[in-house]
C-alpha cells in the first residue's frame, strides 16, 4: 500500500496482515469488524524503528496487531503524520477493523494515533501515548545531522548504533540487541525522516476536541531528558490519565512492559 492512497484503493489491493517476530505474533481478531476492542500498536523511529519494539505487548494481548509503517524495512515513507494516518487507516480497513480501536504508540506512532483519533473519533475508543508532543519539538543542535552523517560514514554509523543502545538502556539486553539488529537493517536515514516528520506535527488547535479516552505515559529517567510534553497534553485534555514510570525513558512499552500492559488493561476496562 502506498502513502496517500484512498481507503477504497487500499481495500482493493491489500490483504489481511499479521506481524510476526521472534518474540511473538500479533493477529487481527477473528470476530470481524467492530465486534471487539482492537489493540493496535504503532512504532516510532527508536527501539528498532519497527514493530519488534512491541514484542512484550504482542505476547501479552492475544489478537493485538502492530504494523510496520511504510519506509521501515519495506516500502516508501510517508511525507507527514496525516499521510501515515491515512495509510494506517487503510491498512486497518483492509482487515475490516473500522471501530472500537485502542491505539498505542510512542513518538511518531503516538503522533499517528493522536491524529487518527482527532480525524476519525467514531473509530477510536482509547489512546495510550508515550513520548509525544502536541506541538513541534525542539531538538538538540546537530541531532538531525548526526543521522545523515551516520548514513555516510561507517564510524559515525557505529556511534549512532551506540547512541541507540544508550537510549534503550532500560530494555532487557536480549530484546535490546534484537532491536539494534533492526536498526542496522532500517538505517539512520529512516530515523532522520521520522524525526523531521515528528517535528512538523502540531495539533494544539484541535487537542480540546479529542473524544477518545486518553492515557499518557512518561518515562521519567529518559537519558535524553526531553521536556515534559505529555504533561502539556494531560492539562489540555480533561479526564486524561497521566502515568509516570521510573527506570523508563523513551520506550516504556519495552522498558516497563508489565506496568504498561497493566495500564493498558485498565484503560480498556475504563471504556466499557
Amino acid at each position: 500500500m502506498k502513502c496517500g492512497a484512498s481507503v477504497t484503493d487500499k481495500l482493493a489491493n491489500s490483504k489481511p496482515t499479521i506481524t510476526v517476530s521472534s518474540y511473538g505474533i500479533g493477529q487481527r481478531q477473528s470476530e470481524g469488524s467492530g465486534t471487539m476492542t482492537q489493540l493496535v500498536f504503532i512504532h516510532g523511529p527508536g527501539a528498532g524503528g519497527c514493530s519488534a519494539s512491541f514484542a512484550n505487548q504482542l505476547k501479552h494481548f492475544p489478537g493485538s496487531i502492530a504494523p510496520d509503517l511504510p519506509g521501515h524495512l519495506t516500502g516508501e515513507p510517508c511525507p507527514d503524520v496525516v499521510r501515515y494516518t491515512e495509510w494506517l487507516r487503510g491498512w486497518l480497513w483492509a482487515q475490516e477493523l473500522q471501530k472500537d480501536l485502542v491505539l498505542v504508540g510512542f513518538t511518531l506512532g503516538a503522533c499517528i494515533a493522536l491524529q487518527y483519533a482527532l480525524d476519525y473519533p467514531e473509530e477510536v475508543k482509547a489512546l495510550a501515548l508515550m513520548t509525544v508532543s502536541m506541538a513541534p519539538k525542539t531538538r538538540t543542535p546537530g541531532s538531525l545531522e548526526f543521522r545523515l552523517q551516520a548514513a555516510e560514514d561507517p564510524n559515525v554509523h557505529e556511534k549512532w548504533l551506540d547512541s541507540m543502545r544508550h537510549s534503550m538502556m532500560f530494555i532487557n539486553p536480549d530484546l535490546r540487541e534484537h532491536l539494534i539488529d533492526c536498526h542496522r537493517k532500517i538505517g539512520p536515514i529512516s530515523q532522520y525522516r521520522d524525526l523531521v516528520t515528528i517535528d512538523k506535527f502540531d495539533v494544539r488547535d484541535r487537542i480540546d476536541s479529542l473524544k477518545a479516552s486518553l492515557l499518557l505515559i512518561r518515562g521519567i529517567d529518559d537519558p535524553g531528558a526531553p521536556p515534559e510534553y505529555e504533561l502539556e497534553i494531560h492539562r489540555a485534555v480533561p479526564g486524561s490519565t497521566y502515568l509516570k514510570l521510573d527506570n523508563a525513558g523513551h520506550f516504556p512499552t519495552s522498558e516497563r512492559p508489565d506496568d504498561v500492559n497493566r495500564a493498558i488493561e485498565e484503560l480498556i476496562q475504563s471504556t466499557k
